[in-house]
């Protein structure tokens, strides 16, 4: 089956989910409210400078100022070897940060690192680009290495290099799409993955493109206010139809008839043919539903994920670090123990992979395989891991695979994961994913009780208090408030609180009210 791109449009968000055989595998949201900044360019200014941190914090206008690092803020200059992939999984967007150890392995070198402080100045006015979104309490990144997507092309304006996607595999192929270039000097590109088997003036038309956009970009950003936006990328709807239409997309659908309209606008401009393929949705059933996408999306928030053999995995993410369990839960195999875990783990590697783009995590990923004897089987299943990876547009790193099963990776990281944008941390828990148990709050309770009673004596107390908390208290600890009771010849009266906090509670003493928390 075809793969197949769904947009789901309404007043105050867009959703765009790719499907591959049927399945929901990329899914992208963008709040009308708070769209995206990825790829815009804005004219800043640097309103402090830390050569500690070797980074600079520079005003654009967002809410937080976004951070710019040293290696950022250099210069590059092409590399005599390697060559480039696409500047992030979603081919177009701004390059990820890197070290200068990284930059080299993607086919650039850097200038010799320099202080911060002789890079910018504080005051200093810059053309700069967002290359990740504000993630959790952190500004958006910055750099001033400035990229130009296009549909075949990324232009580089201050790169000479002209790279390749790793994607197109075929070295004839290879070498024909760099001769297109060969021999210019204004700027340098990437060629992405859908340029294959194009036509040398589509490229050439298309890179004289970029350089006037490039060049326009420059004269907006000379003049005018700071902070401003010099430059926006396309909104998602056009964005996912720039980046993810392939030959093998069988169709684009939309319930919108207005963004329907500008995809077939845009669809036309890179396929003649493809016009056809954008087909708008007008079943009264929502689009997302009928394509089995919302179900998954409700998946993909779970903690607990279950595999079809009766084993699951379980996830767990920080702000930087994702942890993914594998366990065995009702599967018990049909022969040795070791052929049992190794299958078990070998299907736990396709859901992870899926997950892992489904819920768009990224950063440092640590994955706890069920424990093999066998080194071979140890292979077996890190062969599989990383041929299911082959698919995944973002770029990936595989560190190594221990004795014990663990495997160490990372994932490119340039929105906000899935369930961090469509969830908040828990006000009950505040984030933690527990809460102390009733006998933890009776027993605190208890306490408060006898310090607030030996600074100042009461006849009757009186204690509010959450009902699964004042039901424990009645059913387990009664034998300890009848202590307290005698010891301070007092009343302990629990009041049950419907509505309240689990760990909140008020001690109200008949001689004058105190708060015991």
């Amino acid at each position: 089956m075809a793969d197949v791109l769904v947009i789901n449009s309404n007043p105050t968000e867009v959703r765009v989910a790719l499907l591959e055989a049927g399945v929901p595998v990329e899914i992208y949201i963008e709040r009308r409210a708070e769209r995206g900044v990825v790829g815009n360019i804005y004219r800043g200014r640097v309103v402090r400078v830390l050569p500690g941190m070797q980074a600079a914090f520079v005003d654009i206008g967002l809410e937080r100022t976004a951070f710019l690092y040293v290696n950022d803020a250099l210069p590059r200059a092409p590399s005599s070897g390697g060559e480039l992939e696409p500047p992030t999984g979603e081919e177009g967007e701004a390059p990820p940060a890197a070290t200068a150890d990284e930059e080299g392995r993607r086919g650039y070198r850097t200038a010799p690192l320099a202080n911060i402080a002789e890079v910018v100045k504080q005051g200093q006015e810059l053309l700069v680009q967002v290359q990740k979104e504000p993630l959790g309490s952190k500004g958006a990144r910055l750099t001033r290495h400035v990229t130009i997507p296009g549909r075949n092309l990324v232009y580089m304006p201050f790169s000479e290099h002209i790279g390749v996607s790793r994607r197109i595999e075929s070295p004839a192929e290879r070498e024909r799409l760099k001769a297109v270039f060969a021999g210019e000097a204004d700027g340098g590109f990437i060629v992405r993955t859908a340029a294959e088997d194009e036509p040398a003036e589509t490229l050439q038309r298309e890179s004289a493109l970029l350089r006037q956009m490039w060049r326009d970009i420059l004269a907006r950003g000379d003049s005018g206010p700071t902070p401003r936006l010099v430059f926006a990328d396309l909104d998602l709807v056009l964005r996912a139809t720039r980046d993810l239409y392939v030959e093998t997309l069988e169709a684009i659908w939309l319930d919108a008839a207005e963004d329907a309209a500008r995809v077939r606008e845009l669809v036309r401009s890179i396929d003649p043919n493809g016009e056809p393929r954008v087909r708008l949705y007008e079943d009264p059933e929502p689009i997302f539903d009928h394509f089995g996408v919302e179900v998954e999306i409700e998946r993909a928030l779970e903690r607990r994920v279950w595999l079809k053999s009766g084993g699951y995995i379980v996830i767990d993410q920080a702000e930087a670090l994702t942890v993914v369990d594998v366990n065995s839960g009702r599967f018990v195999g049909k022969s040795s123990l070791e052929d049992t875990i190794t299958q078990l783990n070998l299907e736990a590697v396709k859901e992870i992979v899926y997950q892992l783009r489904l819920r768009n995590i990224g950063g440092i990923v640590i994955i706890d395989f069920i424990d093999m004897t066998a080194a071979a089987n140890r292979e077996k299943v890190l062969g599989a891991l990383q041929e299911a990876l082959r698919r995944d547009k973002a770029k990936t790193t595989i560190v190594r695979m221990s004795e014990i099963g663990l495997v160490e990776m990372t994932r490119k990281r340039v929105r906000e994961s899935l369930g961090h944008l469509l969830t908040h941390a828990c006000p009950y828990c505040k984030g933690r994913g527990f809460i102390k148990s009733e006998q933890t709050v009776a027993n605190e309770l208890l306490r408060a009780i006898a310090r607030t009673l030996a600074r100042e004596g009461s006849p009757t107390v009186l204690v509010n208090m959450e009902p699964g908390v004042a039901d424990f208290l009645y059913e387990e600890e009664n034998a300890e408030v009848e202590r307290l009771e005698r010891r301070y010849h007092t009343r302990i009266i629990p009041v049950a609180r419907q509505g309240y906090h689990r760990e909140h509670y008020e001690i109200v003493r008949t001689a004058r009210n105190s708060h015991g928390q």
